[in-house]
């Protein structure tokens, strides 16, 4: 698996996820806020399923 995430899109998800599963957890948002760790998952890897089929990356590229 190529990563396909750039630092800057990795710590966007993280922070959106841990606001997700912190807002999940207190019952603020309900159930549906566990998505959240969807983005904290990707953002650990580094490549994101959904970027592959277009082959989009936002990684700086390595000439």
């Amino acid at each position: 698996m190529t990563k396909n995430m750039g630092m800057v899109d990795r710590a966007v998800r993280a922070v959106v996820g841990v606001a997700l599963v912190a807002l999940a957890a207190t019952g603020t948002i309900g159930v549906w806020g566990w998505i959240g760790v969807v983005p904290l998952a990707t953002a650990a890897i580094g490549w994101c399923p959904a970027y592959a089929p277009f082959g989009i990356s936002t990684c700086p590229s390595k000439a």
